[in-house]
């Protein structure tokens, strides 16, 4: 699984150009769709060119690119349910390759039929199912430049006396599980501590591309509560819910995760 800054609803303004492509955002909820970057395009030599884009797909394993051919004529998409930063750098290569070619942008309105089709589908990177069931995958609201973030949160609580030695416990496990962001909420009282940790990474691109492991990464923190009087979930109801300014322990790209300079 990919965790980190990624957009869905709206552009990544200021971030990226394009003089081929559309950005079309997603809508979530019963109209779920995923948020793509289309371009329609007429090229001469269009089998010469969907081998360029096939050569070019090889450094975007984790990306998803989909051709709708017809004629001399070609819809371009990339699309996801999360549009990380590697999607945006796939759309700046292809619409280099595009220039190079010398092809034409054509209005999307006008009518157009499909002949054929050609799908570059995404390597997986998940673990499959998700074992530890304490593990809850949660975006975010929109940070800098439109962006959101997807996360790991774990909501659990255990005495106080032992709130300090836990939390540095979790640092080596994150360095180990390809994990470069963990902060936290807290709540102390009676002698006892309410936490909500989230775990994440920053923007990924092309060439820093991380893969987080769910199963792994939850075996390790189950393995704490043989360590800690560690349970999970929180105590008490609402009162004592963890709604303080986040405790940083691990951060990249700040801004775009907690919305900070």
């Amino acid at each position: 699984m990919i965790l980190g800054v990624y957009w869905y609803f709206k552009f990544p303004e200021n971030l990226y150009n394009f003089s081929f492509f559309k950005f079309f955002e997603g809508y979530g909820g019963h109209a779920d769709n995923e948020a793509e970057l289309v371009a329609r395009v007429q090229l001469e030599n269009i089998d010469d060119f969907i081998k360029k884009l096939e050569a070019l797909k090889t450094q975007f394993k984790h990306a998803f690119l989909h051709l709708n051919i017809s004629g001399n004529q070609m819809i371009i998409s990339i699309g996801g349910h999360l549009l990380f930063d590697f999607y945006f750098q796939l759309a700046l290569e292809v619409k280099e390759l595009l220039i190079r070619e010398n092809a034409i942008s054509l209005d999307s309105s006008l009518p157009f039929t499909s002949e054929r089709t050609q799908t570059f589908h995404m390597e997986r990177n998940h673990s499959g199912k998700i074992e530890h069931r304490f593990l809850q995958l949660v975006g975010s609201d929109f940070k800098k430049n439109n962006a959101e973030n997807l996360s790991i949160r774990i909501d659990c609580n255990l005495p106080l006396t032992d709130k300090e030695h836990f939390i540095k416990d979790l640092l080596p496990i994150c360095k180990e599980e390809n994990i470069n962001v963990f902060y936290y909420k807290d709540h102390d009282f009676n002698n006892h501590c309410n936490l909500m940790l989230f775990f994440t990474n920053g923007r990924q691109t092309k060439d820093t591309l991380q893969i987080v492991n769910f199963n792994t990464f939850g075996s390790k923190i189950k393995q704490l509560t043989q360590k800690y009087p560690l349970h999970f979930g929180h105590l008490e109801g609402l009162k004592y819910y963890p709604k303080n300014e986040p405790h940083v322990e691990m951060m990249v790209d700040k801004e775009y995760i907690l919305g900070e300079n």
